[in-house]
This record gives C-alpha cells, structure tokens and sequence, in this order.
C-alpha cells in the first residue's frame, strides 16, 4: 500500500485556509450544524473513519436536526490543537485522545492508555460503572467541555525500531515517539521521548529525526508506511494496554441541546467505540499478515528485561500521579488503582486462564 494513496489529503491539505474561512456553524429552521476537528488524517483507517462515522451517526439518528461535519487534522488547526479549538469555541466538537492534554491535567492521560494498566474491558467497565466518567467530568468541566469515549484500540503493538532489541541498553538514547504516561515510562528506561501527530511520523523516521515510533497497531500502521523505514515491529504494547479515543464537545453548546440529542450525541459515542474496536480486532491481523509477507517486517516480543524494566517504572510514573499536588489528579490515579486492583482479578483468573488453555489444547 503506497502511504501517499491513504494520506496524499491530511495535514497539511487544508491548513493554509485557515479557521478564518471556515463558515460559522448553520441554524436555521431548528436545525443545527456542529463542526468536528480530529486529530487524524483523513479517510485514516479505524480512527478517522470511526470520527467520520460518529458524525454520520449522530446525523442520521437526529433525522438531520443536529448535523456534524468533520475536519481532518489540520483542515481547519493543527491536529494537536483539536481540544483547544473546542475550549476557544472555534469547533463545536474534537475526536483525539485525551493523553495528548495531560499538560491540561495529568489524570486526562489516564483515559487513554495506561502502562501495565487495564485491558479495554476492564477500561470500560471503570469508566461505564466505576466512578471514572464522573472524574473525567470533574476534569473537564475546568475547561467547559464534555468528554465521550469514541473509540477503542485494544492491545496496542509495541512499535517500529530500526534495531532489533536485545536489552535495556539498547534503548538508552533512542529517539522515540510515544505519547502519555507510556512516554514517561521509556523517558526512565533511557529514550529520549516525544510527540508527533500521526501524519507527521513518517518523515521524522525517514529524516532520522526518530529512531523509532508506535502508534497504534498494523491496521494503523501499514497505512502510515512505518515499514519502509523500520522493520522490526514488537508486540504486545506494555504502555497501551487498551487504548480508547475521545469526543470532545463543547458543554455549553451539548447542555442546550434538547434531551433527545444530548442522549443521541452520547449513545452515538458509545456506539462507535464499540464499533472501532470491532474494527481494529478484525482488521489488525489482515494487516499485520499484509506487513509480514508482502514487506517483509520482522515481529518480535520485548525482551523480559525491557518488560520488567518497564513494569518498574510504570508502578513509578502512576505512584507519581497518586502521590502528586494535583488533586483531579490525584482523585484519578486512586480511582484507576482501585478499579484495576478488584478488575484484574476477573480477568486473570478467568480470561487469561481460558486463553492459555485454547491455545495449549484448543486445535481446530
């Protein structure tokens, strides 16, 4: 797949329009139009196409009472700009991660993707029953937004390294791109850590900016091209467990909506989260056997060393939230700590028994 095919219409397609010319949001007739800004590129597989069917949804379940239109990354700011766009009022709606603003407030990264934290299903079942949405909300009620999830990951890879890894010392000094707490963690193994948008990875690998990238996993990736530069493609994410994407909207503007599509806007939202990760657990072993035989990427798991490593310094990284001045902060780490302590206890005396157990006997 040439990568100029999936992204020849991203970044930098619409940025030079500028905000200036995009129209004002319609209403007319008790109709109304919200526009969303995304982070990712457009027409990009499992996450820009769940923003754009997110907007269908929610315009076709209001009967085109509420429509959304969507605005790839850059199209109307820059992609790492998306949340402010809602905070300013420039855009009525986002579709991100909310780790891209832990400078915000440290607990947001916490409703993205947690190193050796919980699974997308224990993540849902925290945020759904478990107090997480209502500290989501305390969060971001300092900025008068709301936040949905919008999408989900699952296990993420591990990322592209020019380099096969052999152990801890192989990392010191690597030029790594990963976001969130997952970036504070390879900051402590020794890589020297930073975040890109999606659609600016690929050239800082190919000008050796970066000695390595992840982001998300094959059905992502073989669409961003990483595999024409690294080859070695390790799994399973330690960093991203179970990573799910947000939207965002403006809380003023959900809050005048009628009942009926405040309630479309969120169920929407859930619904779509369903559906990406449907569509990342169907598409990411098509992609990855795309990625092994037509292009010749090597597959590897981290070394115990690097895993352990990390375990270590991911206890750090959530203890120095916990123990932090910031008390939504603080207030989350608990919240996720609690959780992850009495739902980890489903999952692996149940879950990862029985997956150890098809795999062992289970041959069909």
């Amino acid at each position: 797949m040439d990568r100029r095919s999936v992204l020849k219409k991203t970044l930098t397609a619409g940025a030079a329009a500028g905000a200036a010319t995009i129209a004002a949001p319609a209403i007319s007739q008790g109709k109304m139009e919200w526009r969303m800004v995304t982070t990712w590129p457009k027409n990009f597989p499992g996450l820009g196409v769940g923003a754009e069917n997110l907007a269908k949804r929610i315009t076709t379940m209001s009967g085109g009472r509420l429509t959304v239109k969507v605005y790839s990354a850059g199209e109307m700011v820059p992609p790492l700009q998306a949340l402010d766009a809602v905070i300013n009022g420039t855009a009525e709606m986002s579709h991100g991660a909310a780790y891209y603003w832990q400078n915000k407030n440290p607990g947001l990264s916490f409703f993205t993707g947690v190193p050796y934290g919980m699974t997308s299903r224990e993540f849902t079942a925290w945020v759904r029953f478990l107090g997480g949405q209502e500290i989501w909300d305390e969060i971001y009620d300092q900025f008068g937004v709301q936040g949905f999830l919008s999408g989900d990951t699952g296990t993420q890879a591990g990322g592209w390294f020019r380099k096969e890894l052999k152990g801890l010392e192989d990392i010191k000094g690597l030029r790594f791109r990963t976001p969130g707490l997952g970036g504070q963690v390879w900051q402590k193994l020794g890589a020297s850590v930073t975040n890109l948008a999606a659609g600016e990875i690929f050239q800082a690998l190919q000008t050796g900016t970066l000695d390595a990238a992840e982001f998300v996993g094959p059905y992502n990736d073989l669409a961003l091209g990483f595999y024409q530069i690294a080859k070695n493609y390790y799994f399973p994410s330690f960093i991203e467990p179970g990573l799910a994407t947000e939207a965002v909207v403006n809380k003023s503007k959900y809050k005048a909506l009628p009942a009926d599509l405040q309630e479309i806007v969120r169920t929407a939202c859930q619904a779509e989260y369903d559906n990406v990760s449907s569509d990342m657990f169907a598409n990411d072993p098509r992609a990855l056997k795309t990625l092994v035989e037509k292009h010749g990427v090597k597959t590897h798991q981290f070394p115990d060393s690097i895993l352990e490593a990390g375990a270590k310094a991911s206890a750090e990284v959530i203890g120095a939230v916990r123990d932090g001045d910031n008390a939504l902060a603080k207030k989350t780490a608990e919240s996720f700590i609690s959780a992850l302590a009495l739902l980890r206890t489903r999952s692996e005396s149940t879950d990862s028994p029985y997956i150890r157990a098809r795999e062992k006997y289970f041959k069909i």
